[in-house]
């Protein structure tokens, strides 16, 4: 096998029985099973740390350990990661995902399909209804909780895999949809367009706003059924199980706080397209 272009970033904030998940799923299911992996632990206080020093060698991991009364969140977190990335590519991970067989390199393939245009391309998705009324949208299938289940110590990787096989097989398609904290990017590119602005820290608004600058930056998106994730939903931000149900109280302050953020930096509310997608401003 080939030297890996791509580098696997994750950072991660006390999410550790869904980190290891994604960690082992890495290893066990990309096609560039020795691609370098960059794990940032961010003010981690339920073991992550520890984890990550015990095992780095295992999963043959570069681990950062930072601590800070400003956490730079989700948005920083990506940042602080690409930094590190010496790679061609750049792939940017949730904490609770669990990746399926060859993921990596079907999004590879869709680069090489456009390899002379600036692209952010993501996986499609599959998670658990942990939220009560979400359905299934473009580019995110939701199923019930007992399906595959919906918590690390009931998830059935293994009838997920089978069923990812068969939808891989049955389904050929793309849409121009980008998820957020979920992506394959050159890192030329994401260094062109700046990253995450660290203006919302820790979470929310930071995915519309970097998505919104790359469409003015010329960028496109796209979201192939080739390649397919299992997102656990909810667990690095919202932390549903934890808070009865609601999101966390640091979530809830954080959308609050950044909507009047993003009206004071873009002056006007985000305009979506028929995916769910950010293509512009309400006064375009």
């Amino acid at each position: 096998m080939s030297k890996s272009p791509i580098t696997f970033c994750i950072s991660s904030h006390n999410n550790l029985p869904y980190l290891k998940i994604a960690v082992e799923s890495v290893r066990k299911n990309s096609y560039f099973k020795d691609a370098p992996f960059i794990v940032q632990s961010e003010n981690s206080d339920d073991g992550t740390d520890e984890w990550l020093e015990t095992h780095y060698q295992e999963y043959d991991i570069d681990y950062y350990i930072t601590k800070s009364n400003y956490p730079m969140g989700i948005g920083g977190g990506m940042n602080f990661c690409a930094e590190k990335v010496e790679t061609e590519y750049i792939m940017f991970l949730h904490a609770d995902f669990y990746v399926t067989k060859d993921w990596d390199i079907r999004l590879l393939e869709v680069m090489n399909e456009h390899i002379d245009e600036k692209l952010w391309v993501n996986s499609w998705r599959v998670e658990p209804q942990m939220f009560p009324n979400s359905q299934t949208r473009p580019g995110t299938i939701i199923v019930p909780k007992e399906t595959f289940g919906a918590y690390h110590n009931d998830f059935n990787s293994d009838a997920f895999d089978e069923w990812v096989k068969l939808f891989v097989r049955d389904n050929d398609e793309s849409i121009p949809k980008g998820e957020g904290v979920s992506g394959l990017i050159k890192k030329e590119h994401w260094d062109e367009v700046g990253g995450n602005d660290p203006l919302f820290a820790p979470a929310s608004y930071d995915d519309m706003d970097l998505f919104l600058r790359m469409q003015y930056a010329g960028f496109k998106f796209i979201q192939p059924t080739k390649s397919v994730v299992w997102h656990f939903g909810a667990r690095g931000s919202h932390r549903l199980e934890e808070n009865n149900g609601k999101s966390s109280e640091r979530q809830q302050k954080a959308e609050r706080d950044n909507i009047r953020k993003w009206l004071g930096k873009w002056g006007s509310l985000p305009k979506f397209n028929e995916y769910g997608m950010i293509i512009g401003l309400e006064n375009d």
